[in-house]
């Protein structure tokens, strides 16, 4: 039987590579490919086809869950499982909206990761063993007052947002999405229209509050 080939899609390199090390112990599951942005992610999906992503929630570039949403649309064979240490109800739901699969917090045991990555692979959804059941048993369409501002912006503004917050200028940010700085600088006029936000350090709370970005980076 052909081993489940999987891409680790996390932040923090010893975080990864922690996780890789548990899957080299790990009958029928080949790692092929490590990301450390959303982006890199994307690339790498697109060459390698894997069978699953553990996807960090909080990447650099592009976030997890934008970078899940993206993967759901274009490799719809390509199952995502969010990594985070937030086991919120309202992330949870958040991740499944945006496609994902399962949803593992960052403690998760071998025995764990084991079972969650070969559930995913035969078209299970996997929570971890902590999270409530109750976060998938109801209405998965529910939104708190956050995720609702948060969903009035187009997935390139919240890319943009998410560059913004993470400092870079719009020259920068034009370079990093190959956009034009007048097309960089539309999106955030827009955005913070549609948020009410009118400062760049507004904007940075703000991409903190919802989880776009990590305030410990």
């Amino acid at each position: 039987m052909k081993p489940i080939r999987v891409l680790l899609a996390v932040d923090h390199n010893l975080f990864r590579a922690g996780i890789r090390a548990l899957f080299d112990k790990v009958a029928g599951i080949k790692v092929i490919g490590e990301a450390g942005t959303g982006l890199e992610a994307l690339r790498l999906i697109q060459a390698h086809q894997p069978d699953v992503v553990l996807m960090d929630i909080l990447m650099p570039e592009l976030n997890g869950m934008d970078a899940t949403a993206r993967v759901a649309a274009s490799f719809p064979d390509v199952r995502v499982v969010i990594l985070s240490m937030n086991a919120a109800e309202e992330y949870v739901l958040q991740a499944l909206r945006s496609g994902a699969v399962g949803y593992l917090l960052t403690n998760v045991s071998l025995v764990e990761l084991e079972v969650a990555t070969k559930e995913v692979a035969r078209g299970e959804t996997f929570l971890s063993s902590t999270i409530s059941s109750h976060a998938i048993s109801g209405d998965t369409q529910r939104v708190d007052g956050q995720g609702n501002s948060l969903e009035r912006l187009t997935p390139r503004q919240r890319e943009v947002l998410q560059l913004v917050a993470e400092g870079n200028t719009s020259k920068a940010i034009a370079k990093k999405l190959n956009r034009s700085v007048r097309t960089v600088e539309t999106h955030r006029t827009q955005m913070m229209a549609a948020l009410d936000i009118h400062d760049t350090s507004g904007l940075v709370r703000y991409a903190i509050r919802t989880g776009l970005v990590n305030p410990d980076c």
